[in-house]
């Protein structure tokens, strides 16, 4: 008999397997499926884009929604009720015949998305004692992580409509997991205290802002890699001059097989240093080199592309020690708004991401405004690092006055 806090890291695990299968399934899927919908060229591009914006656009909303419900309602109610939704979105997807159809269904996909992630990590990490939530939270991100894996390695070999379905089907199969599993003691003790819960504007004052913020930025490289460097891999690849760039599969292969290891290596090299801010500084070191590398180096052909993919997916791959911090900077009673709103926020960054590369691209090449992006998203990360409070070892068994 597994007991309730081993199920209930499990169940988080395989729901953020699922989660991340869905949400990198677009990127797999972006060229067939627009393909099949009739779109070519530019337009390709142009659907694409849009299509990752809109999805995204309901990650950052979601967030707000999950976030609140689940400290105002719980997490476990927030993590099923989140795979639900994007359950059903992406069953949908595979059924699309325009543009239109295709977008509200990855809008509806985005705000899904959004809850399961925070939902979890608080669930473990106030189930967990502190010694054992590093590994805990380590090991939810990293066969989370192998969703993504999964998606790049199975989406490509399957009708494009049959991958949605699949991702679907997979998360729905996760609803009947629900039985013996248990709100955290913590968070059932904290309901019978007189504080304000889920708020927004608690999470945004002037007490709180400087921890959310400098949080947030500390991840957005990861999203520059998935948003421009993953997803649109053949743009990027041609510009650097290859005949036969790599195609968004490929790249989301070899990146997440980095990415796997990497949330292993970096999980437990922050418990191993006692320091989450310590291996976030190493993480972002090496994602820097492998910025410059991947533009100076991987132009030779797609097979040096792939390589620093794999590399920059490594060291990318400080994902689980982020999302641990998320949930150890805030108190209680607001943990689950912060620990789901922050994840999705930083994906939210693929806007300006991209709309701010697509922008530069006419005026100065498709390489040098993906570089000139990918620097700003370096130097804003290394701020946040340098401002948010080392989290390691704290008692959570504290709520936000």
């Amino acid at each position: 008999m597994v007991s309730p806090v081993r199920k209930a890291v499990l169940v988080a695990a395989l729901g953020y397997f699922v989660d991340m299968y869905d949400l990198v399934l677009f990127g797999v899927l972006r060229v067939p499926s627009l393909t099949g919908l009739g779109l070519s060229g530019a337009a390709l591009t142009d659907a694409g884009v849009l299509l990752l914006n809109v999805q995204v656009a309901g990650i950052v909303l979601g967030s707000m929604l999950w976030g609140v419900l689940a400290d105002k309602r719980g997490r476990l109610t927030v993590l099923f009720a989140s795979i639900l939704t994007y359950s059903v979105a992406n069953l949908g997807n595979g059924f699309v015949t325009s543009l239109p159809q295709y977008a509200a269904l990855r809008a509806l996909a985005g705000v899904g998305l959004a809850g399961e992630l925070g939902a979890g990590i608080t669930l473990v990490s106030e189930s967990l004692s502190a010694r054992e939530r590093g590994f805990g939270t380590t090991f939810v991100a990293s066969l989370g992580l192998a969703g993504a894996l999964t998606a790049g390695l199975i989406a490509p070999r399957l009708p494009w409509r049959v991958s949605y379905i699949v991702g679907g089907v997979l998360g729905l199969g996760l609803l009947f997991m629900r039985t013996q599993l248990l709100e955290p003691e913590l968070f059932r003790a904290q309901t019978q205290l007189e504080r304000v819960r889920g708020s927004l504007a608690q999470v945004f004052d002037r007490k709180r802002i400087g921890r959310f913020v400098p949080l947030v930025l500390v991840a957005i490289p990861n999203w520059y890699l998935a948003g421009i460097l993953m997803t649109f891999s053949p743009e990027v690849g041609k510009a650097l001059g290859m005949a036969s760039p790599p195609s968004p599969a490929q790249s989301t292969t070899w990146m997440y097989v980095g990415v796997v290891v990497g949330d292993v290596c970096f999980g437990l090299l922050s418990q191993a240093l006692h320091s989450r801010k310590r291996a976030l500084y190493i993480a972002h070191i090496g994602m820097a080199i492998g910025f410059v590398g991947i533009f100076v180096h991987g132009k030779s052909s797609a097979s040096a592309y792939l390589a620093w993919m794999l590399m920059l997916g490594l060291f990318s791959g400080f994902w689980a020690v982020f999302v641990t911090t998320a949930a150890e900077l805030f108190g209680t009673n607001l943990r689950g708004t912060a620990a789901t709103m922050a994840p999705c926020f930083v994906r939210g960054f693929a806007i300006p991401i991209t709309l701010s590369w697509r922008a530069m691209q006419p005026h100065l090449g498709t390489v040098p405004a993906a570089g000139i992006v990918g620097a700003v998203c370096t130097l804003l990360a290394f701020a946040g690092i340098w401002a948010i409070p080392e989290t390691y070892g704290r008692d959570l068994d504290f709520v936000e006055e």
